[in-house]
């Protein structure tokens, strides 16, 4: 074995460069559940090449219920404070469906903003609601992995919000594993079970499912837009940072622009 001797001192490496940016079109940052074992794939597949996700964690508990979706909040401003600190991010998500709709969005960003002041922020039912109304839902269909109570608050969130809902359906479910175990094809089926012909888009909450890869087809089989959490999170993302390029192949919400 080759060994170094002593005497040899550590040199200055001589090369010329610049420095390559770290995300050129901008830099998100994703506060996820610590037991959340899909929303980072799913938005890393969905975000433009030249877009970087920044990830931190907050703290939650099992099983999916109010009282647990509620109870996680107060961690929030621990964990933006996380993101990138020195450098921050151009928006940050929350990524948590069901957290948001029994916390509040509005309670959400302020949480986020103790811990990361004049953020841009949004999180997955603003963003959703930002996302129906771009594609002209007013009726909509609800599907969701949770149980009934949680699903409930959710429905009741959008309708509180003036859309009507059509049809509520859940599978059940009240662990995060549980909630990425679903197999896409579930999804799809789900989907166009809850439709309704008067639902105008049909929506595919949570963030830990795994919806985005079965947007185009649903979309071609019921003839109308979907809307599910983690892809409503990137279009406003990228609406709230003026991204110009396109996206293709996570439905026609991404031919749609921001309405107030």
């Amino acid at each position: 074995m080759m060994s170094v001797s002593h005497a040899v001192t550590p040199e200055p490496v001589d090369v010329s460069y610049f420095p390559d940016p770290v995300g050129p079109a901008g830099r998100i940052g994703l506060i996820t559940l610590a037991t959340d074992f899909n929303s980072e794939d799913d938005l890393r597949g969905i975000l433009p090449a030249d877009i970087r996700l920044f990830t931190t964690r907050i703290e939650n508990a099992n099983p999916v219920t109010v009282e647990n979706l509620k109870s996680m909040a107060a961690d929030l401003p621990r964990a933006a404070k996380t993101l990138l600190p020195g450098y921050g991010v151009d928006v940050a998500i929350f990524g948590c469906t069901s957290g948001t709709a029994v916390t509040g969005s509005d309670k959400i960003g302020e949480l986020i903003n103790q811990g990361m002041p004049g953020a841009k922020v949004t999180n997955p039912l603003l963003a959703s609601e930002m996302a129906l109304h771009a594609v002209g839902a007013q009726k909509i269909a609800i599907l969701t992995p949770y149980i009934a109570d949680v699903t409930q608050s959710v429905a009741d969130e959008f309708r509180a919000r003036g859309f009507d809902v059509t049809r509520i359906m859940g599978f059940g479910l009240d662990t995060d594993l549980d909630m990425t175990s679903l197999p896409p094809t579930a999804l799809l089926e789900g989907a166009l079970k809850v439709d309704t012909s008067d639902a105008d888009a049909v929506f595919i909450s949570c963030t830990a499912v795994r919806s985005a890869e079965i947007i185009a087809e649903a979309e071609r089989q019921l003839g109308k837009p979907v809307i599910t959490s983690n892809q409503a999170l990137v279009w406003h993302a990228l609406q709230l940072m003026n991204y110009a390029k396109p996206v293709t192949g996570f439905g026609t919400l991404f031919d749609q622009d921001s309405k107030p």
